[in-house]
């Protein structure tokens, strides 16, 4: 069990390299992946299941002791990223599957890969969770809405049916990875330590199933969408840490929320747009999964850099 957990850290810490080889794959040879397609869902509600394998009380206590921080971490989330999406879609004059695809990817909660990124940036890790979790919880309601909002003058959305299929792919898993967390106890631990890997296996695989099914539509339209897809995200991180900052959040929290509000669940956009639109409307959130696991990894690095330069100073001062 100990080596597998290994191997689920080293896939995780390369998470960014396995997407984009599966991604290029996927582009040379669609058709080795267009069978993982009617599959997205169920690969994302594992992701989901071991999510909520991970969830405990202590995740959201941090809301009565740093609420401040919780609510900017959530309103930011739902409000930063949707309309960021919304403008750079109009701006951009994008066609309608593009533009449903990446307002839904901004509609989305925040990807669990945030949580890790945070850490590693140095910042208030135990906040990233807490709004993750929320934010997660709260997707079953928001997303539909938010997209059925901001979405409906391009293409027809019904709220009601996207609502029921984010509470088949993340609300029920959740719940069921908690139910089976409380009564197995101390016997999930082993099967905690192994979801990682499986998790980013998952994740790959649903890139690999969105690159593949729409191969010619990503190599006509691609550079389009990466380049919205980079903007997007960007501005998310940018403007996550300045209303933070703007909040008077201290450092630690500026960057949690930063990475919280710039990395998305692209997985569940994914699905979402599969399910309901095209698989070309399923592109942005496949790029975005690809982006995300690059530009996140390389501001942890440069925060935690900062972090580590800082402390250094500070242990040469003290023993001046």
């Amino acid at each position: 069990m100990q080596t597998i957990e290994k191997i689920g850290k080293f896939v995780g810490d390369t998470f960014a390299i396995w997407i984009l080889v599966i991604a290029g794959l996927a582009l040379y040879a669609p058709e080795q992946f267009t069978w993982i397609g009617p599959h997205i869902s169920l690969l994302l509600g594992i992701v989901m299941f071991g999510m909520g394998m991970t969830l405990s009380i202590g995740d959201f206590k941090l809301i009565l002791k740093q609420p401040k921080g919780v609510i900017v971490g959530v309103l930011s989330q739902f409000i930063v990223m949707p309309l960021l999406a919304y403008i750079l879609a109009k701006g951009f004059n994008l066609s309608p599957e593009v533009a449903i695809g990446v307002i839904l990817v901004g509609s989305c909660p925040g990807g669990t890969a945030s949580n890790v990124m945070t850490f590693l940036a140095k910042g208030n890790t135990a906040l990233s969770v807490t709004v993750t979790s929320i934010t997660t919880l709260l997707a079953p309601l928001l997303t539909p809405a938010i997209v059925f909002l901001l979405a409906s003058e391009w293409l027809k959305v019904s709220a009601s049916d996207m609502f029921i299929s984010v509470i088949k792919i993340v609300l029920i898993p959740i719940v069921l990875g908690i139910v089976v967390k409380l009564i197995f106890k101390n016997k999930t631990d082993a099967a905690i330590g192994v979801m990682p890997l499986i998790s980013v296996i998952a994740i790959v695989m649903i890139v690999a199933a969105v690159v593949g099914g729409s191969r010619d539509k990503i190599l006509e339209t691609g550079l389009l969408i990466f380049a919205v897809v980079i903007l997007h995200n960007g501005l998310g991180l940018l403007f996550g840490f300045l209303i933070a900052k703007a909040l008077k959040l201290n450092y630690e929290d500026q960057k949690a929320i930063s990475i919280e509000v710039g990395m998305q669940n692209s997985g569940l956009g994914a699905a979402l747009a599969v399910a309901h639109f095209s698989p070309l409307a399923a592109v942005p959130s496949a790029i975005f999964s690809v982006w995300h696991n690059i530009s996140g990894p390389l501001l942890a690095t440069y925060w935690s850099w900062k972090a580590n330069k800082k402390t250094l100073k500070v242990l040469d001062g003290n023993k001046e």
